[in-house]
């Protein structure tokens, strides 16, 4: 009788049985998104971890590269399950210092780290990671080698009251203490402290394969054999797949795989242009972005692409990567020498940029990039060239034009009376 009479009971109940109903959220209108009020929602949320962050494209999750203009260009950072192809200068010279920021990233936010390398012990690469740029430190240190090329007039204290100078300059870009990104002094190795107290794991080639190790028949090189197993068992062991939940908070793996393709691993691709075994790094790195795609980690990885011949094997392995960074050192070239890249080291060049979600990648809209490594820091800049000629100069040279012309007769650039130039 009671639902009868409530049923019945005209506009009033009904406007009662509303507010009843929306008090106890059994309405299909619910909002979605976060409350103002901050309380807690049973709704699924992302995934917090340290020295991660969203990204504001597709929502996937970040991590930084340790460098943060690089972070910018990648659009915002490298994402979780990823590759960062990164093909080493002629005379490897920066690249591993772009590998080393990578690695101190992840000791700085506490990720795990595993450390690949067939040339030089993964214990003794830690020990050689720049040291980080934190806020109270190293402030100092960072305004005096980024703005070092100021003027003197620009370096002066303001003199309108005392309290003012404690406040910070606007135009200044220094380290900001948060969860995503440091600067890295190249000058200084990172503390003790924090790779004792880190979690790595070292993959040392000629430690993990033997003289008398049985070789079968198989398409890949025992080295990458060895190295893809020990990557599957460090993911699956710590639970990075999610196979087997953690029992602490959720962490990202770091993957940094040193000098992969040289004839360090086994591998003859530098060697000669035909070869017999060129499959075995593209299924390497097939592998390898499966293991990734299903798990909570992000690799980078260094290569000699300039010793590869074949440039078949380039593209595959280009197609193969998510992003590729190539990094052309004016070490031994003309341009050392030319007045016009004094100021640069290099020019980087940024071939593949991640096509999540979609079918085709998207392309970077700076092309011209150069780096230099200053005193301490190791920062990326558009390239910007002084303009050739002045106003004096155009004179000039547009007399010059005049007599060459003169000289190279009617049919070359002279007019039909013959008395005037093609002027551009």
């Amino acid at each position: 009788m009671a639902a009868v009479a409530s049923c019945g009971s005209g506009a009033g109940s009904t406007g009662s049985a509303v507010a009843t109903a929306s008090k106890s959220n059994v309405t299909s209108f619910q909002k979605r998104g976060p409350r103002a009020s901050g309380t807690n929602d049973s709704g699924p949320r992302l995934v917090s971890i340290a020295g991660t962050r969203p990204s504001v494209r597709n929502g996937q999750l970040l991590v930084s590269t340790g460098l943060p203009a690089l972070d910018q260009l990648l659009g915002g950072g490298l994402a979780i399950g990823t590759v960062l192809l990164i093909e080493e200068d002629k005379y490897n010279i920066y690249s591993p210092l772009l590998f080393k920021c990578f690695l101190a990233e992840g000791i700085v936010n506490g990720h795990t780290l595993l450390v690949a390398s067939a040339k030089e012990d993964p214990a003794n690469i830690l020990q050689e990671l720049p040291a980080p740029l934190l806020d109270d430190n190293s402030k100092k240190e960072f305004d005096e080698d980024v703005y070092n090329h100021k003027t003197p007039e620009s370096n002066i204290k303001m003199k309108i009251a005392w309290r003012y100078q404690l406040l910070p300059k606007m135009e200044q870009i220094g380290p900001v203490s948060s969860r995503f990104g440091h600067y890295y002094d190249a000058s200084k190795r990172i503390p003790q402290e924090l790779i004792e107290a880190s979690n790595w794991h070292g993959f040392f080639l000629p430690e993990k394969i033997s003289s008398t190790l049985k070789v079968e028949p198989c398409s890949l090189t025992p080295g990458y054999i060895k190295l893809l197993q020990f990557i599957q068992n460090i993911i699956s062991e710590e639970g990075f797949d999610g196979s087997n939940p953690q029992k602490k908070q959720r962490n990202v793996l770091r993957i940094g795989i040193q000098n992969l393709g040289s004839p360090l691993w086994g591998d003859d691709i530098c060697c000669a242009e035909n070869v017999s075994n060129s499959h075995s790094l593209t299924k390497f790195l097939y592998v390898l972005r499966g293991l990734l795609r299903t798990s909570l980690s992000a690799c980078i990885i260094t290569m000699p692409t300039h010793l590869i011949q074949n440039k078949a094997i380039i593209a595959r392995v280009t197609n193969l990567s998510d992003i590729v960074i190539g990094l052309e050192s004016f070490i031994g070239s003309e341009r050392e020498t030319n007045p016009l890249y004094k100021d640069y080291h290099g020019l980087i060049h940024i071939r593949q940029i991640p096509r999540l979600n979609n079918l085709i990648c998207d392309e970077s809209d700076v092309k011209d990039l150069a780096f230099k490594l200053k005193r301490k820091l190791f920062t990326i800049e558009r390239l910007h060239l002084p303009p050739d000629l002045s106003d004096t100069v155009s004179r000039s040279s547009k007399q010059d034009l005049a007599e060459s012309t003169k000289r190279l007769g009617p049919g070359c650039g002279m007019m039909a009376g013959g008395k005037k130039h093609l002027d551009f």
